[in-house]
């Protein structure tokens, strides 16, 4: 166990000189701060997240389902804080980011490795997105790995064949049987729901910010978020429903 050392302090254990100086601005107007802050912030979440996906996939794999609803229910929030974050974002108008916009060049949020990353764990595996990435790079290759690597989905399902249940309906028909799995089923439908509810916020703001403009880096903007809004990281669990 590593020793606290002496005389340190809140500022030195959060590194607070590295993470507050990593806003740098390329205009001189007041939003691009705003701006720049709410992202990294989602960065730092997405780290998280990917943090508690993987040990909620160390424990499916051990079947120690109900220290894995912890993580996953950690997951769902932290979706919820994200998803209230388009309200915060929100309070940026349509000339305010015009005024810097350009700064941006081509950079997008089709670049981020982390939230690619989050997709292919919980098993929404677009292999597409690995070209926004170039070959040898950092992100480039935790994606690879993580393409290549089984899911969240293939965890739960592996899981749920050495328990000998024939199928997920056959586990909600006789939730009593199969609680824990069944338990980890609704789990997994409350993260795909929280992640769903993050695109519907996406969308709304990006549309209240720049309408129905090209987005930065050239991506079709709003137009593209919409396409999005039926993608389902766990399909198999919302469609059963219907068979219930």
């Amino acid at each position: 166990m590593t020793a606290h050392p002496d005389g340190m302090t809140y500022a030195d254990y959060l590194q607070l000189d590295t993470l507050l100086s990593a806003q740098a601005p390329l205009s001189t107007l007041h939003d691009e701060m705003l701006f720049i802050v709410i992202h990294q912030t989602k960065e730092l979440w997405l780290k998280q997240m990917l943090h508690e996906v993987g040990l909620a996939m160390t424990l499916v794999g051990a079947d120690r389902f109900a220290e894995a609803y912890k993580a996953l229910a950690r997951v769902s929030r932290i979706q919820s804080v994200m998803t209230l974050s388009w309200d915060v974002l929100a309070t940026l108008t349509p000339v305010d980011y015009g005024r810097f916009r350009d700064v941006l060049g081509t950079s997008s949020g089709f670049q981020s490795a982390q939230f690619r990353e989050l997709e292919y764990r919980l098993g929404i595996k677009d292999p597409r997105f690995l070209d926004y990435h170039e070959g040898g790079t950092a992100g480039h290759a935790r994606l690879k790995r993580a393409m290549d690597e089984p899911s969240l989905w293939d965890m739960a399902d592996a899981a749920r064949q050495r328990a000998g249940a024939d199928s997920w309906l056959s586990v909600y028909r006789d939730a009593d049987r199969w609680f824990e799995l069944y338990q980890l089923a609704e789990k997994l439908i409350d993260v795909d729901d929280a992640l769903a509810g993050w695109r519907h916020k996406h969308v709304l703001t990006v549309e209240r910010i720049i309408g129905g403009k090209t987005g930065t880096g050239g991506s079709a903007g709003v137009k593209y978020l919409e396409s999005t809004l039926t993608k389902r990281a766990f399909p198999e669990l919302w469609s059963l429903r219907t068979q219930l």
